[in-house]
């Protein structure tokens, strides 16, 4: 059985509550979408682990499908909460970019572990995912990122990260609750907390980073960061 962590159900929309949740969400996702201007390529794959409700992918399409036609964008979702968003999502894109009868995008519910990586992507994102996955296939999944990138390619993602130290963890989780304060009572915090403490099981920074690094990534550099969440670029 699937676990739904994703809050989809909420009266404010999963794209919402995300946004309130993390301060500076905004911010990131805005530069997400302005890597991906420098990264895309004709006639290559982009692949959004993690899709949601496919906003990303949609403001990813807008932003390259006017000056590169021929990318084929995935989505990937594990949560079955985003059925109905996608398929909204792909009629929006259909009919922003006249593309219906061209596979432009494919929105797929499955495990991104079970994922055939075959293919030549120029760019791939995810946001907020790796976090949820067994500790002991993250490292698998970034070396498969690695190899499935064309050179110069791009992996772009965003983690919940622990601090190195125990005192300046104690201080970042209280300051991310009080801003949580600002948008949710304590009752609807504590029990997010709660559903979320089997599954989500973040690394510190020099973890993940010695995953990338030992995938064969070179080029890596954290752009953003707010609290314990940090978003990073690494171009093969």
């Amino acid at each position: 059985m699937k676990n739904d962590f994703t809050f989809a159900h909420r009266e404010e929309g999963f794209d919402n509550h995300i946004d309130k949740s993390i301060r500076g969400y905004r911010d990131l996702m805005n530069d997400v979408v302005s890597f991906s201007r420098y990264f895309v390529e004709e006639s290559s794959f982009v692949m959004d682990i993690g899709c949601s409700t496919g906003k990303l992918t949609k403001r990813i399409i807008e932003e390259n499908f006017p000056h590169k036609k021929n990318v084929f964008y995935e989505g990937i979702e594990y949560a079955e909460g985003f059925k109905e968003d996608l398929s909204k999502r792909s009629k929006e894109i259909f009919a922003m970019t006249g593309k219906s009868d061209f596979p432009l995008v494919s929105f797929q519910e499955k495990d991104i572990r079970d994922h055939s990586w075959s293919r030549n992507y120029s760019f791939i994102t995810s946001i907020f995912t790796l976090q949820f996955m067994p500790k002991k296939n993250r490292e698998k999944l970034i070396r498969e990122i690695y190899n499935s990138l064309n050179p110069g390619g791009a992996f772009v993602f965003a983690e919940k990260v622990y601090a190195e130290n125990a005192n300046l963890q104690d201080m970042l989780t209280f300051m991310y609750y009080d801003h949580k304060r600002e948008h949710f009572d304590d009752k609807d915090i504590l029990d997010k907390e709660k559903t979320l403490r089997h599954m989500l099981k973040p690394n510190t920074w020099p973890e993940i980073s010695s995953f990338l690094t030992g995938a064969g990534f070179k080029n890596v550099q954290v752009f953003w960061r707010n609290h314990n969440f940090l978003g990073a670029i690494a171009v093969k």
